[in-house]
């Protein structure tokens, strides 16, 4: 079955960087959008990074863009995204999703998800 495992997650200062890495088994993602999600404590699971089946188009939600960068390696069915310039209101667990084709911003468009990966930021 499909399978999607988060990693990468961890704690670190503000200001700092983190690379999450998502594995996806189960069969071939190489026309599937690949993207990230993120959920703070008593909030709205929200979109932060998506990338087009063949990596030709990213997306980012207003709060990451020119901080964050997602990427795909398809031969390895994993995607990453690279964070730098971390601030406190980026703590939140992260997951990763997929759906055919385009990236879509509202989660209930997607297919699978995997469990998540908690990031947190010290102040």
């Amino acid at each position: 079955q499909v399978q999607l495992v988060e990693s990468g997650g961890g704690l670190v200062q503000a200001g700092g960087s983190l690379r999450l890495s998502c594995a996806a088994s189960g069969r071939t993602f190489s026309s599937y959008a690949m993207a990230w999600f993120r959920q703070a404590p008593g909030k709205e699971r929200e979109f932060v990074a998506g990338i087009s089946w063949n990596g030709g188009s990213t997306y980012y939600a207003d709060s990451v863009k020119g901080r964050f960068t997602i990427s795909r390696d398809s031969a390895k069915n994993t995607v990453y995204l690279q964070m730098n310039s971390l601030k406190p209101e980026d703590t939140a667990v992260y997951y990763c999703a997929v759906r055919p084709l385009r990236i879509a911003t509202i989660s209930y468009e997607y297919d699978y998800w995997g469990q998540g990966t908690q990031v947190t930021i010290s102040s």
